[in-house]
């Protein structure tokens, strides 16, 4: 299991290659370029953030993507769900079958309590702050030593 998919990985950086640049609108080809995404994965991604509200694409000459959610309002846990569904570390063996042990099963209290810890801190990492500490530019603090 992966914790973070290839379609959540390009969807941060795309989302933080828009935050980070001077001009607005940003064009896909502009994205695959500087990004190294590969065009069909890219198109896909976009897509699916401009349904859910995330972006919001103009048409047209001069035509691309823009953020339309503050970078403080999105959520890693928020992207990981729209692109891999509700993140579930323990999934029990049987699946969707009843488990006669399901209620006492000692495993799944404690790995119930990792996804727990695991989503709680997901739930705290925002958009905003990838930008604040992606390559220490933005983000980093200075050492003061007297």
């Amino acid at each position: 299991m992966k914790l973070i998919t290839r379609d959540t990985d390009y969807a941060i950086r795309a989302l933080c290659y828009i935050m980070k640049v001077s001009h607005k609108v940003v064009s896909s080809a502009e994205m695959v370029s500087k990004l190294h995404i590969p065009r069909p994965f890219l198109r896909k991604i976009l897509q699916v953030l401009n349904k859910k509200g995330v972006l919001k694409s103009t048409k047209g000459l001069g035509g691309g993507f823009e953020v339309s959610v503050p970078p403080e309002n999105i959520f890693l846990v928020d992207l990981i769900e729209i692109f891999q569904g509700p993140l579930r570390l323990n999934e029990c063996l049987l699946k969707n079958m009843l488990c006669p042990h399901k209620k006492n099963c000692c495993l799944k209290k404690k790995i119930d309590a990792i996804e727990r810890y695991v989503i709680s801190q997901l739930r705290s990492i925002r958009i905003a702050d990838l930008l604040q500490t992606k390559g220490g530019r933005h983000g980093k603090k200075k050492d003061n030593q007297n």
